[in-house]
């Protein structure tokens, strides 16, 4: 087993599905041509997809529509990270990726893995410009970057997860089967759900090959 999560305020169960469309665009603006920088947008992402950094999948990969799910749960390891902070519109935090690993080239700060997003407010009662999340990137040790850049660490914590491939804009319809997962072990969302980019669309040759991880923090739920 493996872990990595945030704890604090979280999605509730019932708002999964109201939430994933604003991950859904977050992810697509993450690496889409013409968005934050488009062409150089996706030379500095590619650069995070490279030998050294690859991920051991430990699942099969889970393919639109989703009919078939393979979902599992780990403890997730501690692991640091630098980050942007963004407060509105989910759509808009992966944009940050681009800006973020720009200045962690000015600043020296190596990469230790793929880009992720962490997601904390709830959409169903959180005002839209109130919505708070984080575009952040893992690094080895403990750092105290500069501005605008921020350092955090995921603590452990048990997570349902699943491994899923097609363009980012369809991410949002394996949330809810992940959640039903979860749902059926007695398990409730409790935190922030984290979505990493372990292949963007600039290095996939077809959409099959575009893969992200979705990890939900969990909770035995409250009868």
């Amino acid at each position: 087993m493996k872990q990595d999560e945030l704890s604090g305020t979280g999605l509730s169960g019932r708002a999964i599905t109201a939430a994933l469309s604003g991950l859904a665009l977050a992810a697509s603006a993450l690496l889409t041509p013409g968005c934050a920088g488009g062409a150089d947008a996706e030379t500095q992402a590619q650069a995070l997809v490279q030998p050294g950094l690859r991920y051991q999948i430990d699942l099969p990969v889970s393919h639109p529509p989703f009919d078939t799910f393979h979902a599992s749960w780990r403890v997730r390891l501690e692991e640091g990270y630098v980050f942007l902070e963004h407060y509105g519109s989910y759509a808009d935090t992966g944009a940050h990726i681009p800006a973020l690993l720009r200045e962690m080239r000015v600043q020296g700060i190596e990469p230790t893995g793929a880009p992720f997003c962490l997601y904390y407010s709830d959409p169903a009662t959180t005002a839209r410009d109130r919505l708070y999340s984080r575009a952040c990137v893992p690094i080895a040790g403990v750092r105290s970057p500069r501005t605008p850049l921020d350092y955090d660490v995921l603590p452990p914590v048990s997570v349902a997860y699943a491994y899923v491939s097609g363009p980012y804009p369809d991410v949002p319809r394996a949330y809810p089967r992940l959640s039903d997962w979860m749902s059926k072990l007695n398990w409730t969302l409790d935190g922030p759900i984290l979505a990493r980019y372990i292949v963007p669309p600039s290095t996939a040759a077809s959409n099959g090959d575009y893969l992200c991880e979705i990890q939900m923090p969990a909770a035995v739920a409250q009868r």
